[in-house]
């Protein structure tokens, strides 16, 4: 069982629209709403898999019974944590050349108490988990530290944690060496302080993260592919995608990817490559089912390209 925490879940609504002109009406072709946050898409492919998985989260008011009654809908198990503020709603808008536009709302703050429940609750429920998938920003009133005691609590329930989350907070819980976290280029250039040009300078930058506690280093590099870096070696994978219709929840459809088939090595990371492969070609926040996963086309390298420029390079 994958257990997921998402400490700031979203109700989401996204809309495909022909064209985004600012200050006109804009009649939609088409619409959506999805339970968001990324360790809830996380547990969303889970489940489009068929595998079990059990989703940790604050909520609060009318949105938040709302994004429990969808994952319900959608056979998830849902471990509430109850907050007085409401849960955020956010709005994405897609065009037909795949440009995404995302208004994403603040969401409640939450008290010491709150926030310690939900510690509390990811520690009594990890105890019969495979994987604990920590992901997502950390909302208004918790400390970057407070995944560090996420991790060392799930840890000290014998399961293994996935981390993806960024900046002080993903910095602050490398010391309690998660078992693998999963930056894209430009949360990992973040990391280091320096810009990543080429596959390389990825590989070099997983290698700190790795030198600072993390067992693995799982890197989406968009367009270009997937690096998987940890105690072993490295692997680069790929895989063609036709046409992007949304990029929404793609990277967490990867690391559910990388975790249903074990979480580790070059077969863990083709199966991350042909999830997010698949899920961006899908409308929305939709999470592909494996009629969709396309594995055979995915192309694992275990001599790293490392000269080759990313086609977006980080910042």
């Amino acid at each position: 069982m994958i257990l997921t925490v998402t400490p700031n879940p979203s109700l989401d609504r996204t809309y495909e629209v022909p064209a985004l002109d600012r200050g006109e009406v804009v009649r939609a072709t088409a619409e959506r709403m999805d339970p968001g946050g990324k360790g809830v898409n996380v547990s969303r492919a889970v489940a489009a898999a068929g595998a079990p998985t059990l989703a940790v989260l604050p909520l609060g008011g009318a949105p938040g019974a709302l994004v429990a009654e969808l994952l319900d809908a959608q056979g998830i198990s849902v471990a509430p944590v109850p907050v007085a503020g409401q849960t955020r709603s956010n709005i994405a808008v897609a065009e037909p050349d795949g440009t995404l536009t995302k208004i994403n709302a603040p969401g409640p703050e939450l008290t010491s108490e709150e926030a310690e429940s939900l510690l509390s609750v990811v520690g009594e429920r990890s105890a019969g988990a495979a994987w604990v998938a920590c992901c997502g920003s950390l909302p208004r009133g918790l400390a970057p530290s407070w995944y560090a005691e996420l991790v060392a609590r799930a840890h000290a329930a014998g399961a293994r944690i996935a981390l993806d989350t960024s900046g002080p907070a993903l910095l602050a819980a490398l010391r309690e060496r998660p078992d693998v976290v999963k930056p894209n280029a430009e949360e990992l250039a973040e990391a280091v302080g320096r810009p990543l040009a080429t596959v390389g300078d990825a590989v070099k930058a997983a290698e700190e993260l790795r030198d600072l506690g993390a067992h693995a280093v799982l890197a989406s590099l968009g367009a270009d592919g997937q690096l998987l870096v940890d105690g072993s070696g490295a692997w680069f994978a790929t895989a063609p995608v036709d046409t992007v219709r949304s990029n929404v929840g793609a990277g967490d459809s990867s690391l559910a990817g990388f975790l249903i088939a074990g979480g580790t090595g070059p077969r863990a990371l083709a199966s991350a490559v042909a999830h997010g492969a698949a899920a961006v070609q899908l409308p929305g926040s939709a999470m592909p089912t494996p009629q969709d996963l396309a594995l055979e086309a995915v192309t694992l390298m275990s001599h790293v390209p490392l000269d080759r420029a990313l086609t977006e390079p980080a910042p």
